[in-house]
């Protein structure tokens, strides 16, 4: 019997597969709001990549007039310590996506590995699995974060980055535990059973392929936390106060009353990165929110 149902659906499954990435390049080539978001990404990455064509300055050296307004030669001014802001911002963008991505990388790996592997196994593995994740649901993010990095001050980036996956990576292993528990009963995970391969070719090779868009959708989810959460630390000074990002542009554009000292742009200028970086992450969800949630679609072009 299960003869006859392995050859029908899995030719079916093959082409769904391999039309994935080009549902996810429809998707984001066909909504505004996620090409948006993807410009506004590829500048960050080309300052992120090739700071120095952009900033000519050295963003440490104090040898400028101090709390000088913009000009030409320094188009954002320079700090009470007289450095060019506007390096600094630009230098301080590597950092910052760096934190970001690595950050929601390493959470979205935790997410998929518990939460699919707890959907897929089961039984008390499941019930372990899940009660791990309730206990950081229901634990305040921010507050631990602090706490954690309190006792981890001046870390560096590794603690930082560290601190950021523990609290931030229960949520999506939920989200995915859900979307795999409806992906248990299909035929082609019977049919990969029945042929005995091993669980761990069929959570890679059978399960995460039909799950893409939800992941990357995770994944930017983990990655606007880590940019908001990592600022947010590094402005409260439990950041490395040395790195040159721009958390920590805000955190001396503070301390330094910036504000009031007649560089304003020292503290305008991060937190309008943080904002842009952040809302680039937010636009591109928008496509992967419409391919893993298709319910979206319609609502969305009965408004339009």
């Amino acid at each position: 019997m299960s003869t006859g149902v392995i050859p029908s659906r899995r030719p079916r499954l093959d082409r769904l597969k391999a039309g994935a990435t080009a549902n996810l390049a429809r998707a984001v080539g066909g909504n505004r709001k996620a090409l948006a978001g993807l410009i506004v990404l590829a500048i960050f990455v080309f300052l992120a990549l090739f700071p120095g064509l952009v900033a000519h300055d050295n963003p440490n050296a104090e040898i400028y007039k101090r709390s000088a307004g913009p000009s030409a030669a320094h188009l954002f001014g320079t700090t009470s310590y007289g450095q060019d802001i506007f390096s600094q911002w630009v230098f301080g963008t590597r950092e910052s996506l760096i934190i970001a991505v690595v950050a929601g990388g390493l959470a979205t790996v935790l997410s998929v590995i518990i939460g699919v592997s707890a959907a897929y196994r089961g039984g008390f593995a499941d019930g372990v699995l899940s009660l791990f994740t309730d206990v950081f649901l229901v634990i305040p993010a921010f507050p631990l974060v602090v706490i954690i990095a309190a006792y981890s001050k001046n870390g560096g980036n590794t603690i930082l980055i560290a601190v950021l996956v523990v609290t931030g990576w229960s949520y999506g292993a939920r989200q995915l535990r859900s979307q795999a528990l409806s992906l248990r009963s299909r035929d082609f995970l019977i049919a990969a059973r029945v042929r005995g391969e091993r669980q761990w070719r069929i959570i890679v090779f059978e399960i995460l392929p039909t799950m893409t868009s939800l992941i990357v959708a995770n994944f930017l989810g983990a990655a606007l936390y880590a940019i908001l959460a990592a600022a947010g630390l590094q402005f409260i000074g439990l950041g490395n106060p040395d790195s040159m990002s721009w958390g920590t542009m805000l955190f001396w554009a503070e301390n330094n009353e910036a504000l009031q000292a007649g560089s304003p742009l020292w503290a305008i200028a991060p937190g309008i990165g943080i904002a842009l970086l952040g809302a680039a992450f937010s636009l591109l969800n928008y496509a992967f929110d419409e391919i893993a949630n298709p319910a979206l679609r319609p609502v969305r072009r009965g408004r339009g």
